[in-house]
């Protein structure tokens, strides 16, 4: 029984917009037909795709996620789930897929090439060279996700070499991850076999990388912002661009997706078709996705809209299928089992006691919507015994990395850019290894902070001057709430405000801390295992 459904098509390909019928079976779509009757006022376009994403960012399990992105119109993401696999290894990879596999919208996930990240951190598995193979054979694994390992991507190192090949021997792209590669070393690094790269932050930078044969992946998240400098690639490269989120928080994801990106990148004034065709058929193009994109005997995969410049979404389709009417999401919501790692004991004070007889201290300097970072080295506080302090008048905050895989002495340094007065912020999302990471003004609270998440196995904690906490438990993973996205957006915004009461000035302070154990990410990183350089790639 087929289904008809009227209004003004834009055709992506054929750059044009026109009244017309479509007719669907079977959750395909049989016949365009354009038509000079009067059709409702309202236009049809593909469905949005996020082409580089981290689920687990949302802190919501991809059931969940699905359930606030269909309402933004987004039909598909490519999705990297290494930081789950960081934690759980294969079993992490499984557990998205089958839970994705419990709704209507497409995910498409990618094998982790780097579990884990480096060898300077402690990860709770490893994914080796022949699950690699293992996984690139499946029909439901996309590509090989970003090769975060770009020095042994550039030294052609022979595990590293060997994830690609097995990539190359399916058929499969390989993504990539290149924070500040230009010049030879970009093209050096695209001649390895990656095709993509999500980490430029400068025009320059995905101007030297687009040259070198990588296509650029425009990321706009919680933490990274990089769609003011590289949108201007629209112009003259749209055949190469992409849009992604890389890493959403809660309150953001319910707010917008990929949807909010094409919105601004019509109000700067690019062309409709332009922008259409990297938000909604470049990533089905170069992954091989089963996704439609408006065309005869596609997949059913649309949104409706009431206009073209404010894109608010009237319904979006899957397969055929409504998913969201304008008002209410139309799938349920499945039972989800709790996978998770955790193997370590709380700490006391003296395990993050500093002592010093130096002046001085190298700090890592953090960067309000970025995800690299500085350093410097900062006149310390000490007291008659060398004991070091936190400087919160100068900003200088204690740092502490905790091994939640196994007992083991806590990493700790010192940190600019946080703003916090008082108090302490702690969280179990500290890519990619996810170990337990802290800042704050006072041991006591940063102890507290941290044996709260200990307890809870995982989640992201507030201590205020008074002594007081707050959690967000994230019970799967120690990364993934079990509770409704809107739930989880609440909660999390709450703790962020409470974060900024204490004297935060940063955009997202929880997603910035996330990334301060992102040692693939120049330049001044920490991880378990100590302060780590990210240029040279070695503990310092």
């Amino acid at each position: 029984m087929q289904n008809r459904i009227a209004g003004y098509i834009v055709d992506i390909p054929a750059r044009r917009i026109f009244p017309g019928l479509i007719h669907l079976d079977e959750g395909r779509i049989v016949t365009i037909e354009a038509v000079e009757d009067h059709v409702p006022k309202r236009y049809i376009l593909p469905g949005f795709i996020d082409a580089h994403v981290h689920i687990e960012s949302s802190m919501l399990v991809p059931s969940e996620f699905a359930r606030l992105a269909v309402r933004h119109g987004t039909v598909a993401t490519v999705s990297d789930p290494h930081e789950i696999a960081n934690v759980l290894g294969m079993e992490g990879v499984e557990f998205m897929i089958d839970n994705g596999n419990e709704v209507p919208l497409k995910f498409y996930f990618g094998a982790p090439s780097c579990v884990p990240a480096t060898r300077f951190e402690t990860a709770g598995a490893e994914i080796n060279v022949d699950q690699i193979r293992d996984l690139m054979r499946r029909d439901d694994i996309k590509y090989l996700s970003e090769m975060m390992n770009w020095p042994g991507v550039l030294q052609r190192d022979g595990e590293v070499m060997d994830k690609i090949k097995a990539a190359e021997s399916e058929g499969k792209p390989v993504d990539g991850h290149a924070p500040g590669l230009k010049g030879e070393q970009a093209r050096t690094y695209a001649k390895a076999g990656i095709s993509t790269d999500h980490e430029s932050f400068t025009l320059q930078e995905a101007q030297d990388k687009h040259k070198a044969g990588m296509k650029i992946i425009i990321r706009e998240g919680s933490a990274a912002k990089n769609f003011e400098a590289l949108i201007p690639l629209v112009k003259d490269h749209s055949d190469q661009l992409m849009f992604c989120s890389d890493d959403k928080h809660p309150d953001e994801l319910v707010k917008g997706h990929i949807q909010d990106l094409v919105k601004r990148a019509l109000q700067k004034g690019y062309d409709l078709f332009d922008v259409l065709k990297a938000a909604c058929i470049n990533p089905v193009m170069h992954y091989d996705l089963d996704v439609g994109y408006l065309q005869e005997e596609d997949p059913a995969d649309f949104i409706m809209v009431d206009n073209l410049a404010d894109l608010n979404i009237l319904a979006t389709y899957i397969d055929g299928q409504e998913v969201f009417n304008g008002y209410d999401v139309l799938f349920s919501r499945p039972e989800v089992p709790v996978v998770n790692q955790f193997s370590c004991e709380p700490i006391d004070i003296g395990d993050i006691e500093i002592f010093s007889e130096e002046d001085e201290m190298l700090v890592i300097e953090a960067r309000d919507g970025q995800l690299v970072t500085g350093s410097s080295y900062e006149r310390i506080l000490t007291d008659e015994k060398g004991k070091v302090s936190p400087d919160p008048v100068r900003d200088i905050l204690k740092i502490v990395v905790v091994n939640r895989y196994k007992k083991a002495t806590p990493s700790v340094g010192f940190i600019r850019g946080f703003g916090l007065r008082a108090g302490a912020i702690s969280s179990t999302v500290a890519h990619d290894s996810h170990n337990i990471i802290a800042v704050g003004t006072d041991d006591t609270m940063i102890v507290q902070s941290i044996n709260r998440l200990i307890e809870e196995k995982g989640g992201i904690c507030v201590v205020d001057e008074h002594g007081n906490d707050a959690c967000l438990p994230l019970p799967v993973a120690g990364l993934m709430s079990l509770e409704k996205g809107e739930v989880v957006a609440e909660k999390y915004k709450f703790l962020d405000q409470k974060a900024k009461s204490l004297g935060s000035t940063l955009t997202s302070p929880f997603m910035t801390l996330s990334f301060m154990a992102l040692l693939v990410i120049p330049q001044l990183k920490i991880s378990d295992l100590g302060l780590f350089d990210g240029e040279k790639f070695e503990i310092v």
